[in-house]
C-alpha cells in the first residue's frame, strides 16, 4: 500500500456510526435485480433521481441509455420529509409525462439517498429523518399510482456504470464514488452490484471521510484542489486496503473539475472517470426498474417480486381509497 497510508491504528474501526447506532438492522437477500449482472434490455423507462439539493427524472431508452425526453428538475423541498418530496416527485413525472405520454407499463426507478432494505429506506443521508424505516417502494408506487422500483442512489449511479460505461464487461473489484455534497459508493463484484455501501462514512483522522474530503468538504474547509487531492489520496489508500479493487470509478461533481487535480491522483488501481455524470442517478435508476420489469416477466407465476408487489400496493390502495402495505416478501 502507498506510502503507509493507512496506519495500523486506523484498520481498527471502519464505519461512522450512521443515524441509528443501537439499532439492528435487519438483514436478508437483495432484491434479485440489484444482485443481477447487468443485461441488455430494449424499451423506454423513467428513472427518478432524489439527492439533497434536486429531484430530477427523464425517460431513458434502456438499449443506449439516452434520455429521450427533457431532464426535469425541481428543488429539493426543505424539509425533506418524505411525504414534501413525494408531492415534489410528483410534480417532476407529471412534466415528463406531458411532453412525451409513457406506455401504460413504462417501468419506473428511483434512486433515494440512503441504504435500501426490502422497499424500506434505513438510512437517510442529506435528507429528513423521517425516511428512516420509511416504506419507499409502497408509499412511492401509491402517490405515483404506478409500480416503482427503489434503490439507493450511488447504486443507480453504479448500475448507469455497469449497464453502460466504465464498468462494462469489467471483471474483477469495481468501487464507484459519487464525490459531491456528500461521498456515495456503489461496490461491483465480478460485474455483479452489491448493494447498499457507504464508504463515504468509513472513518478518516475519526471522522466520517465524506466530512474532510467530499467536495462540499472542500469548500468548507477552504482547501485548493491540490491539497484536497492529497486528502483524497489517503481516503483511496483506505479503501484500496479494505477492498483491493482493479478499478475505481470517480463520478459526482467533483468529477466536472477533473483537470483541476487529477494529475495529484495516485492509486494502485487503474482510476478512470465516470462516463455519466449528472444524468447517472436518472440513467441507472430506469435501468434497474426495467431489469425488475425483464426479471417479473420471466419469474413463475407464484413467485412475487419488488415490481409485482409494489403494483398490487397501487392496486390495494386504488380500491380501499388508502394507503396500504404489500404482501409481505419472501426473505431468502
Amino acid at each position: 500500500m502507498r506510502d503507509g497510508a493507512v496506519a495500523g491504528g486506523r484498520a481498527g474501526r471502519i464505519l461512522q456510526p450512521m443515524n441509528t447506532p443501537n439499532e439492528r438492522i435487519r438483514g436478508g437477500a437483495a432484491p434479485t435485480a440489484l444482485r443481477s449482472a447487468a443485461i441488455p434490455l430494449t424499451g423506454l423507462a423513467l428513472g427518478i433521481d432524489v439527492g439533497g439539493t434536486g429531484v430530477k427524472a427523464a425517460l431513458v431508452d434502456l438499449a443506449t441509455a439516452e434520455l429521450v425526453s427533457a431532464r426535469v428538475r425541481e428543488k429539493t423541498p426543505q424539509p425533506s420529509t418524505p411525504e414534501a418530496v413525494l408531492e415534489t416527485m410528483a410534480i417532476v413525472v407529471a412534466r415528463v409525462f406531458a411532453e412525451r405520454p409513457p406506455e401504460a407499463d413504462v417501468p419506473i426507478g428511483c434512486g433515494l439517498p440512503g441504504a435500501i432494505k426490502h422497499g424500506h429506506m434505513k438510512t437517510a443521508a442529506n435528507v429528513d429523518q423521517g425516511w428512516i424505516d420509511y416504506d419507499a417502494t409502497t408509499r412511492i408506487s401509491q402517490r405515483l399510482e404506478r409500480p416503482v422500483y427503489v434503490i439507493n442512489d450511488a447504486d443507480a449511479a453504479g448500475m448507469a456504470e455497469l449497464a453502460y460505461g466504465e464498468a462494462r464487461d469489467q471483471p474483477g473489484t469495481i468501487i464507484l464514488l459519487t464525490v459531491g455534497t456528500g461521498i456515495g459508493s456503489a461496490l461491483i463484484s465480478e460485474r455483479r452490484l452489491v448493494p447498499n455501501t457507504e464508504f463515504g462514512h468509513i472513518l478518516m483522522r475519526n471522522k466520517g471521510a465524506e466530512t474532510l474530503v467530499s467536495g462540499a468538504a472542500r469548500l468548507r474547509r477552504k482547501l485548493g484542489w491540490k491539497r484536497w487531492a492529497r486528502d483524497f489520496n489517503e481516503y483511496l489508500a483506505m479503501l484500496e486496503f479494505f477492498l483491493w479493487p482493479d478499478r475505481i470509478i470517480l463520478g459526482g461533481g467533483v468529477s466536472k473539475e477533473s483537470q483541476r487535480y487529477w494529475q495529484y491522483l495516485h492509486t494502485n488501481a487503474e482510476l478512470v472517470k465516470a462516463r455519466y455524470l449528472n444524468t447517472s442517478g436518472i440513467i441507472g435508476a430506469a435501468y434497474a426498474a426495467g431489469l425488475a420489469a425483464h426479471e417479473a416477466a420471466t419469474r413463475a407465476p407464484d413467485e412475487a417480486g419488488p415490481v409485482a408487489e409494489a403494483a398490487a400496493g397501487v392496486a390495494e390502495a386504488a380500491e380501499a381509497g388508502k394507503a396500504t402495505r404489500p404482501p409481505s416478501r419472501k426473505r431468502s
